[in-house]
This record gives structure tokens, C-alpha cells and sequence, in this order.
């Protein structure tokens, strides 16, 4: 059956920013005192920040302490890193496309609502998203499923009339939990198919490789879906 929408994670699937977001939680820790390192920090990217500050310094997110870690780091993150950061090769044209096919983009993502503008700007694409799904639409964060039912809201479409594209395996598995098909780009960081799961349903390099194997790809169906 053709698709008649997408969803989008934004950090690692159409922005460059893993890395970005990794620092600024490194950043963000040392300065309440919790010495982290880089590499312990950068495979949990793309799980939602609350999740992140458990799993580094054992402090709950909303804790008077995890709420003041949360906004430091979202500070340094717009301040220090955000400035730099920079879109995959393709990512405009490829939504593009899918808007010309016919698709509802809806974003899907474990950023804050306060960061998301920020981050579709940097992007290039805030004039092609029509719904938007953040952690603030969720009460448990990626890889838990709610940001992507809160999404399936936003589209106002079945679940089977979806797909997603993002970047982690924590994408994955809130898909899989919301009965969602997930594609994934290895652009983010994760470069072994394998760690992706056996729930994904595809897996590009990155927005430029999906568009050169379009014709192929599921969402080749969004044309057919449209017309």
C-alpha cells in the first residue's frame, strides 16, 4: 500500500549535529560536576535528553538539579554549537521531493520544542515541514514510542499509510513500538546495519543515497499514493 507521509527525525537524519549535541552534554555535565567522556556520551545520542541525564549522572530530568543540567546544556548547545552546524548533502532536495510526491512531512524528534525551529533552520527546510512532534508532545522520550503516536496524531493518517526516517536504533524501536516502518540513514553515526536492528526497513548512507535509489526505495509508493 503507497504512502501518504513521513516522518522526520531532525539531529543525525537531515542536520549534521550528533557530534554537536554529544559535546554539548560533556559540556553541560562537567559544569555541575559530573566529569563524562565524549565516547561514553555519543552512542546515547537520539534518545531524549531525560533518558540521557539518567543513564550519565543517575538525576532525574525533572529534578530541580536535572532541569537546571537540561537548560545549561540547551544553552551551550545554541551558543556554542548550534551556529556551526550545517545540513546532510541532499537533505532539501530530498524533502523536496517527497513534497512533490505528495507526502505530509511531519517532524519527529526527541529535540525540544524550543530548539526544533532553531534546528529546521539550520537544515534548510522549516518552509517544507507542515507538523511538528517534539519531546515536549511526550511524556517518555525515544525509545520509548510516544513522540511517534504524538506524530501519527499530527499527520491525521493510519500508522500503515507512514514511514519514518531517522538515524538510531532508538528511532527504530519507537517505530517499531507505534507500528511505524522506519528507514535509516547511516549519515548520523551508527554505520553497522546490524546495530539498526531487524525492525528497520531499509538503510540509506544518507539523504543523497536515498534520492539516487529512489526508484527503488519505499518511498517510491508516495507518487503512486498521491496520484
Amino acid at each position: 500500500m503507497g504512502l501518504r507521509g513521513v516522518l522526520l527525525d531532525v539531529d543525525g537524519t537531515l542536520l549534521d549535529s550528533n557530534d554537536a549535541h554529544a559535546l554539548s552534554w560533556v559540556d553541560a555535565l562537567a559544569h555541575f560536576g559530573f566529569e563524562v567522556s565524549y565516547e561514553r556520551v555519543r552512542p546515547l545520542i537520539g534518545m531524549g535528553g531525560d533518558k540521557v541525564i539518567r543513564a550519565l549522572a543517575s538525576v532525574d530530568k525533572d529534578s530541580p538539579l536535572g532541569a537546571e543540567i537540561s537548560d545549561y546544556r540547551a544553552a551551550v548547545f545554541k551558543k556554542q554549537y548550534l551556529p556551526d552546524l550545517a545540513p546532510f548533502d541532499g537533505t532539501r532536495e530530498l524533502l523536496e521531493r517527497m513534497r512533490g510526491a505528495g507526502a505530509k512531512l511531519v517532524v519527529a524528534t526527541s529535540a525540544r520544542g524550543d530548539e526544533l525551529a532553531h534546528l529546521l533552520r539550520h537544515a534548510g527546510v522549516e518552509d517544507l515541514v507542515q507538523e511538528e512532534a517534539t519531546s515536549s508532545d511526550a511524556a517518555q522520550s525515544k525509545p520509548d514510542p510516544d513522540i511517534v503516536h504524538a506524530a501519527i496524531a499530527r499527520a491525521r493518517l493510519a500508522p500503515h499509510e507512514l514511514a519514518m526516517l531517522g538515524d538510531t536504533p532508538y528511532d527504530v524501536e519507537a517505530c517499531r513500538r507505534a507500528g511505524v516502518r522506519c528507514v535509516a540513514f547511516r549519515c548520523g553515526g551508527w554505520f553497522r546495519d546490524e546495530d539498526f536492528g531487524e525492525a528497520v526497513t531499509a538503510i540509506y548512507d544518507g539523504p543523497r543515497d536515498l534520492l539516487r535509489r529512489w526508484d527503488e526505495s519505499l518511498f517510491a509508493t508516495l507518487g503512486r499514493s498521491a496520484a
